[in-house]
């Protein structure tokens, strides 16, 4: 199983340089993949969470893509319907060429009505809108793709019902955020999904988090450890952690989500 970061590419702590850090220490400690969020207007409901400067995810991971050799580069989420289907294919598919195959595009459908507003898409369509477009995309791709270039794995976000439906006819992998643990094994059980490659936050505590509904990632290491093995046992070929917890001021101390990191990649080799 594999293990990737979701670094923030947003906050007043955010810039250019901090970037870089985030992705060279990323791949320094073995993780093997990087993804960033997406938001392309920063309306007030956004910027309650994600304030600017939020640094647009193609433009940001191509540039990563030259600071980096090894570590595979992805979105968590792109909000598909805020771009033209075409223009999506046409980025990514550069980009995976740029960056030697590296791509992973997770994909989803959006919460944000303001940001929707803003853009002009129906909001109440959004549904509608995201499976046409992976159709496009998967259309785009088949037609316009050379001969011997790998295929770029497209992880459908969000865990509702339409979502699953979305992920086992679009998907090359169900990408749910920020689930317990027996919320994930249920809809595992329930539903055939093609893979599974969750995000979950990395919380370290102190003293244990108990109760059914703690999200996976969030408790001592010994219970982070834990749920990656259950994870594992639970066929995910890759997890996502996700060290954001919400306040935009943590993007001005970065350092405490890098000590996080190094212990769960420390330990998890040893336990592996």
């Amino acid at each position: 199983m594999q293990l990737g970061v979701n670094i923030p590419n947003f906050g007043p702590g955010t810039d250019p340089g901090l970037l870089r850090d985030w992705a060279r220490i990323t791949e320094g400690l073995g993780y093997d993949l990087l993804m960033v969020s997406d938001h392309v207007v920063v309306t007030p409901d956004v910027a309650e969470r994600y304030p600017e400067p939020f640094y647009e995810p193609f433009t940001t991971l191509s540039w990563l893509a030259g600071v980096t050799t090894r570590v595979r580069l992805g979105t968590t989420v792109l909000i598909l319907p805020y771009r033209h289907p075409l223009l999506v294919a046409r980025m990514a598919m550069n980009l995976s060429r740029l960056s030697g195959g590296r791509l992973v595009l997770g994909v989803g459908v959006g919460w944000a009505r303001q940001e929707f507003d803003a853009l002009g898409v129906p909001f109440t369509a959004r549904g509608r809108l995201t499976d046409e477009y992976l159709a496009t995309l998967r259309d785009a791709w088949r037609t316009g793709t050379e001969e011997g270039v790998a295929p770029i794995p497209v992880w459908i976000g969000g865990h509702s019902a339409a979502a699953l439906r979305r992920a086992a006819r679009f998907g090359d992998a169900w990408h749910p955020l920020r689930l317990s643990l027996d919320r994930m094994r249920t809809v595992l059980a329930d539903h055939s999904l093609p893979a599974f490659a969750p995000r979950i936050a990395l919380r370290p505590t102190t003293t244990p988090v108990d109760g059914p509904e703690r999200p996976a990632g969030v408790g001592t290491i010994e219970q982070i450890l834990d749920d990656l093995h259950q994870l594992r046992l639970l066929g995910a070929e890759t997890v996502v952690l996700d060290p954001y917890h919400g306040d935009p001021k943590e993007t001005r101390q970065p350092h405490t989500a890098w000590q996080a990191l190094t212990e769960v990649a420390n330990n998890w080799r040893t336990a592996s």
